[in-house]
């Protein structure tokens, strides 16, 4: 899993908060301790907090990259495939996919949100794409998951990964789910990993005839801190 591209930070402000408030809870318990006071309640919530930011940070440097090439490996693609990165960010799924590609290409398509990921930038995609060797796989569109700027049946694979739930409401969500369904191919393939509203999408691709529709839990390296913050995997393939 060595890299040479920097893939930046998810919600960058999330691993800040837990880095904070460790370190607040760590002084609060130093005080504590210093004025003859029991630290230990403190001392507690610094740990907590501490292993929380650790975990975070984690799966947004490594964790992410090693379930991602699991589920990759798992797809077993052939390696002419057209495959599409709904709210690629700076190209850690995009790039690992391309990577699997011979003679196929790997589109990304996001709207470049620096508060859904730290330093986003469509030139620090094609940058990393570039240090990977896989540039000439890779091509990056500025676009709005509800309203892709695809034809229809473009596309033999969908991967997104925690972008859908960054749009506000589920009606959005909804018709970002149906527009992924709709360039796809038919026997075509989708993958959504993400941290919230994994039943909705699973209903909007229900109900829009989807097949073979399934999620799982993902384990402890995708995990944003602890376990109530754990990333599902949705697949699914639509219908011939």
């Amino acid at each position: 899993m060595t890299s040479r591209a920097d893939y930046g930070y998810d919600a960058p402000y999330g691993l800040v908060l837990f880095a904070g408030l460790a370190l607040l809870s760590a002084t609060c318990a130093a005080v504590f301790w210093l004025q003859g006071g029991n630290p230990v309640v403190m001392g507690g919530y610094a740990l907590f907090f501490a292993a929380n930011a650790a975990s975070f940070w984690y799966t947004t440097r490594r964790g992410k990259l090693v379930e991602w090439a699991r589920i990759l490996d798992a797809f077993r693609l052939r390696g002419d495939e057209q495959l599409l990165d709904l709210g690629c960010g700076r190209g850690a799924v995009l790039i690992a996919a391309a990577k699997r590609l011979t003679t196929g290409r790997a589109n990304g398509v996001d709207i470049w949100n620096r508060l859904d990921q730290s330093g986003n930038a469509r030139e620090v995609t094609l940058r990393n794409a570039a240090l990977e060797g896989v540039d000439c796989r890779v091509q990056v569109e500025t676009g709005d998951m509800r309203a892709l700027p695809f034809a229809d049946a473009s596309f033999d694979v969908v991967l997104s990964s925690l972008a859908i739930h960054n749009i506000r409401g589920n009606d959005g969500r909804r018709r970002a789910v149906a527009e992924a369904l709709r360039v796809l191919r038919p026997g075509g393939r989708l993958a959504i990993a993400d941290i919230r509203a994994i039943g909705v999408y699973e209903d909007e691709l229900r109900a829009r005839g989807a097949v073979d529709v399934r999620r799982r839990r993902l384990g402890w390296r995708f995990w944003w801190g602890n376990p109530v913050a754990a990333t599902r995997l949705l697949t699914a393939t639509k219908a011939g």
